[in-house]
């Protein structure tokens, strides 16, 4: 299809979609180019549409090829205007993704432009194909964004690009240092020492969950880690089987107190969703044990910041909390060791506590938070 213009310049279109005046922004490290609307690589009207409501402005067409020459003449053009953000459709193949991005990346201005796969309809094996295979900076629903949600995920992404804030992306694929090689050491010869000596213990633990309320052994859910690396997250299941639709009834009873806006978590002191073998369990912190099978496959690491539930997660996207996505996962972090059990903590203090650990954390400070667990992990507390 040929390059597609939004809003289209006869008047009746112009009555239904007005066009605006925008704020431009500079590029960095290139004065003299401007930010300005969206681009959008895809067929799908509604999300074009949907755009358009957002942005008020901008281009779109079916084939990168187009999309590739518009972005070279935008900046050959008297005005030197270049997108806010680049939308694409997951449905071309990875080389094509891949190599438009390539493109981006390897060009002076446009390497400031964020790029973001349309992850709309696919699973969640297939999100992982293109997310391993083309590295957008992101991967969004357009389907079930709204406008205020979506231009604010898209403004903290070309803060990042610009370097205002540290590039969750490139904690992923960081340079390997000394002390990354260790901790990743110590992590598999941990946790692969700790499933073959405990695997007896977990056999009894089994048992007795099946034992009192049946269901499944584990309780798994999909966790945000680091960089928002989505993975399943393994726990002893301790409370009732399908506790997780009772999240609603009981949000009276929340910890954080959470006024509809911010970062939300979620925790009830005393739920009354926890068997009384989750009980023992939580409290001797033993339901943590699978996780071993979490740190062994990379997912998780023996001391980070706890990887959220992806509820959670989503509402910490923005400038002032997404540095705690730095650190990896961990089964214990230095939350614990400050914070555990006390029930006055608001959301902010978590989040700083962290985040100073994302921007503090080595190996050594690794060994003393593990030494100062089991301190408190006797700090009783029904969590």
């Amino acid at each position: 299809m040929e390059l597609l213009f939004l809003p289209p310049t006869d008047q009746k279109d112009k009555r239904s979609v007005p066009r605006v005046a925008f704020r431009s922004y500079h590029v960095p490290k290139s004065g003299d180019s401007k930010y300005s609307g969206f681009c959008y690589i895809g067929k799908n009207a509604y999300h074009i549409e949907k755009l358009v409501k957002a942005y008020k402005n901008g281009y779109a067409s079916g084939d990168l090829a187009n999309v590739k020459a518009e972005l070279l003449r935008g900046l050959g053009s008297e005005r030197n205007i270049i997108p806010e953000v680049i939308f694409c459709e997951a449905k071309f193949d990875f080389a094509v993704i891949r190599g438009f991005n390539d493109f981006l990346r390897q060009h002076p201005i446009l390497k400031s432009v964020p790029f973001v796969l349309d992850g709309s309809g696919l699973s969640q094996k297939e999100l992982s194909l293109y997310r391993q295979n083309t590295r957008p900076d992101e991967i969004l629903f357009l389907q079930d964004s709204d406008d205020k949600g979506l231009k604010e995920k898209i403004q903290f992404l070309r803060k990042i690009k610009a370097g205002a804030v540290p590039r969750i992306e490139e904690s992923l694929y960081r340079k390997v240092d000394f002390s990354t090689i260790t901790k990743r050491t110590f992590d598999i010869l941990a946790s692969s020492i700790a499933l073959l000596i405990l695997s007896p213990l977990f056999l009894l633990i089994a048992l007795a969950i099946k034992l009192e309320s049946g269901g499944p052994i584990f309780y798994i859910a999909k966790r945000a880690g680091r960089g928002y690396r989505i993975f399943n997250f393994y726990k002893f299941r301790t409370m009732q089987v399908g506790a997780d639709k009772r999240i609603n009834e009981l949000t009276h009873l929340n910890q954080y107190n959470s006024e509809g806006h911010g970062p939300v978590f979620f925790k009830i002191n005393n739920d009354p969703r926890i068997t009384k073998v989750g009980a023992f369990l939580r409290n001797s912190s033993l339901d943590e044990l699978p996780q071993m099978i979490n740190v062994f496959l990379g997912d998780m690491s023996l001391v980070g910041n706890r990887p959220l539930p992806l509820y959670e997660a989503e509402t910490l996207t923005t400038d002032d909390y997404a540095a705690r996505f730095l650190a990896p996962a961990g089964i214990t972090g230095l939350w614990q060791i400050k914070k555990r059990g006390n029930k006055d903590m608001s959301v902010e203090e978590r989040i700083n506590i962290d985040i100073d650990y994302a921007s503090k954390c080595n190996f050594a400070t690794d060994l003393w938070i593990i030494a100062n667990t089991p301190s408190a992990l006797l700090q009783k507390e029904n969590v």
